[in-house]
């Protein structure tokens, strides 16, 4: 049994926050790099080039790289051999990130009560989502979720009959739809399985996936890669201004289903994707 303070919880969050609302992760830089490179369009090209130069000034200057830094979602991944000691785990985390948008200087974005809107002032809560998987290590994944492209995201409720060919004109009919509102290129999250509320929470969790890494199952792997090259057909392009990079990448996870269902997530993110990744 390996016994860790919830401080250090609220201590990584806290810069967690702030880290991730400043700087990208190493494969969302690779990514617009290379679709920079590869981008067809001139009006594209020179879009790309300004959303890098936004990320440049962001990380030289220590200023958030979007003006809406996000609701947090949290995941967290405790070992089963893990003591938790210090206080409530929940109220670590909204602690850490009440210090990292305070301490950091980020736009508070949070409302109270969903229909009589008085802020938070203080970005929190946070939505937390917890699992618990082997071993004596805690991972904390924290992913500051701009409104601009959560709004474009969907659920469909398909019928089993609608298979394969059904599941990929979902998903494509959610980026269509989305066009210019979700801040392209996009990153595209998608759960396909389980019920309603399952399918949802893996279709975020797809988006904290590495862009380039792909699904275990080969037929997934496929759909992936034919669906981020019909996207990127679509023609809506850099900041929706025309092009061929429309999306950066398309992670799909899956899960066991019932009989009579097959529902379908797409959770869409902006050309950022934000998330941070600590093990304690």
């Amino acid at each position: 049994m390996r016994t860790i303070q919830v401080s250090e919880i609220t201590k990584n969050i806290r810069d967690m926050c702030i880290e991730a609302n400043h700087y990208l992760t190493p494969d969302m830089e690779r990514a617009l790099t290379e679709a920079r490179k590869e981008e067809r369009s001139p009006l594209g090209r020179l879009v790309l080039g300004q959303l890098e130069e936004n990320l440049r000034i962001a990380g030289e200057d220590r200023i958030p790289i979007c003006q809406d830094t996000g609701m947090a979602v949290v995941f967290l991944e405790v070992g089963q051999d893990v003591h938790l000691e210090g206080g409530g785990v929940e109220d670590a985390v909204n602690e850490g990130v009440r210090r990292g948008y305070d301490e950091g200087f980020l736009r508070k974005s949070v409302v109270g009560d969903p229909l009589l809107r008085e802020n938070t002032k203080d970005n929190t809560p946070a939505v937390i989502h917890y699992s618990i998987v082997p071993g004596d290590r805690i991972k904390i994944t924290l992913a500051p979720k701009g409104f601009g492209s959560e709004n474009m995201s969907r659920i469909f409720m398909l019928k089993p009959a609608d298979g394969i060919e059904g599941v990929k004109n979902a998903i494509l009919t959610a980026v269509r739809d989305a066009g210019p509102n979700a801040c392209p290129p996009m990153v595209v999250g998608v759960g396909i399985g389980g019920t309603f509320e399952k399918c949802a929470l893996m279709a975020k969790q797809a988006l904290t996936r590495p862009l380039g890494s792909h699904s275990d199952i080969p037929y997934i792997k496929e759909m992936e890669e034919e669906l981020l090259e019909r996207m990127n057909r679509s023609g809506i392009g850099p900041g929706g201004l025309g092009g061929t990079t429309t999306v950066l990448g398309v992670n799909i996870n899956t899960y066991p289903t019932h009989i009579a269902g097959l529902p379908v997530a797409v959770n869409i993110c902006c050309h950022v994707n934000r998330h941070s990744v600590r093990i304690l």
